[in-house]
């Protein structure tokens, strides 16, 4: 038997190879769009891929079933109660997948989604207890897939919320503690509030240590789970619809623009620059987009892009592919091309560059209250940390909806907790139109420090 994790730290998003070995038969579940990591397991391990399995319809990143279809004419598996525009296996509770000696069985668990399902693996046919079971979104390590993402499919979070407890206490709790749990997702994820860093776990660990697999009411849990959950970002919609649709396979080649060309293209699109904040600051074409691709880069994205915007790159030379796959990932499949050469293209564009403005903590704490607009775009998990007194607060994945929020009649300076979401906020602003927008360096965790020495000194004296 093979079951091997195959985890993207960007996406925070688990997918797996399962194999009988001897037979040669595999399945993948949950793939991401760029499908030859798949592709270059099962060669290394000798088997073939025959099935594709998403555990639910994924809103967080868009899905690689359809290209690992065409690829290798695997058939593509939904739990029964999914929709969607091309052919499916419908998979039923108790249902089961032979690849040989080793065998996969269906477990309904909705809640996250109506249709989610999880994956029992048993290493012999015959087995009565499973090797493993892979949760998909239902349950994670530390937490549960939220119940909220559906509200704008007519699905109330609470009755979600209600499907959810039947699934995690009555099904997946009811599997004996040696099991082991396989979730979709870790530590970073917008799909629950509260995962773990671990990417295994047991069925009775989490049952020991799970806040929301604990014996509960029904009520009390439905409260705990809808609770507190982060905004949405606003590309999940998108990728819940574009995983439903028959849509165009990943292509990865987009065409390098002289400055003529980028000039004419980026007239009707959007400059994104995925180099770091402080290239990015140094000098940039004005009123592009920073997204650095050393960071949450699909997810930031996803932020502060719509997806049926065309896009043109500006990117680090050698990275441009690594930019569109990440786009692809989050289902930004609009990129028109990028600018060759961005160093020289630069120099024959000069009246079109323009520098970013940055400061340090201690700038900050110079400036006199009401002077400034301090606006925070960290998570509101993050600020119950601390926080800039007076900081207006808007989560960098509410900015694009709220910026009229942000005044325009003084200075903003933009922070995050290190410095990579606020050099995206404060693009974000001068693309709109503000015209005196600053960017912390170092972020909520260079200020804090800077307060303390200060409150530090002064009570000293």
């Amino acid at each position: 038997m093979l079951v091997e994790q195959l985890y993207l730290d960007c996406l925070s998003q688990a997918s797996y190879l399962v194999a009988d070995e001897t037979t040669g038969r595999a399945l993948v579940v949950d793939p991401r769009r760029d499908v030859q990591v798949y592709l270059d397991a099962a060669a290394e391990r000798g088997v073939r891929i025959e099935g594709v399995i998403n555990t639910h319809v994924h809103a967080d990143f868009a899905s690689g079933h359809l290209e690992l279809a065409a690829a290798t004419g695997a058939w593509i598996g939904y739990g029964r109660a999914a929709r969607t525009e091309f052919t499916t296996r419908a998979l039923a509770h108790g249902d089961r997948i032979s690849l040989g000696d080793v065998v996969v069985e269906v477990l309904e668990t909705p809640g996250h989604t109506p249709e989610s399902i999880s994956l029992l693996v048993f290493a012999h046919a015959t087995d009565t207890v499973p090797d493993a079971v892979l949760t998909g979104d239902a349950l994670f390590i530390g937490d549960v897939g939220r119940p909220d993402l559906l509200a704008s499919a007519g699905h109330a979070a609470r009755d979600l919320a209600g499907m959810l407890y039947e699934s995690v206490h009555h099904v997946l709790m009811a599997l004996p503690d040696e099991v082991r749990v396989l979730p979709g997702h870790g530590a970073g994820s917008a799909c629950g509030k509260n995962l773990s860093t671990q990417l295994s776990s047991t069925i009775g660990e989490q049952r020991a240590t799970n806040y929301a697999c604990r014996p509960m009411p029904r009520e009390e849990f439905v409260a705990l789970v809808t609770a507190g959950q982060p905004p949405a970002p606003a590309y999940f919609g998108h990728d819940a619809l574009l995983n439903q649709r028959h849509h165009a396979l990943l292509d990865t080649v987009v065409p390098a623009l002289t400055v003529e060309e980028f000039l004419k293209v980026a007239g009707e699109a959007v400059v994104l620059d995925v180099r770091d904040g402080t290239d990015f600051a140094a000098a940039h074409i004005e009123g592009s987009l920073n997204v650095g691709l050393d960071g949450r880069f699909s997810e930031t994205v996803g932020a502060v892009l719509r997806p049926d915007v065309p896009v043109v790159l500006v990117a680090p030379e050698g990275r441009e592919t690594e930019a569109v796959v990440r786009l692809a990932r989050v289902g930004f499949d609009h990129v028109a091309g990028h600018l060759a050469r961005p160093e020289a293209a630069f120099l024959e564009m000069v009246d079109r560059i323009t520098p970013a403005s940055r400061i340090t903590a201690a700038h900050l704490r110079e400036l006199s209250t009401g002077s400034v607009t301090v606006l925070d775009v960290r998570g509101a998990a993050e600020r119950e940390g601390g926080l800039i007194p007076g900081s207006l607060h808007i989560p960098l994945q509410q900015l694009l909806a709220r910026i009229d929020d942000v005044p325009t009649d003084r200075p903003t300076v933009v922070h995050c907790a290190g410095g990579y979401r606020s050099s995206t906020a404060a693009s974000l602003l001068r693309a709109h139109g503000h015209t005196d927008v600053s960017d912390l360096i170092g972020g909520y965790a260079a200020y804090a420090p800077a307060t303390a020495c200060a409150a530090t000194a002064r009570s000293a004296t």
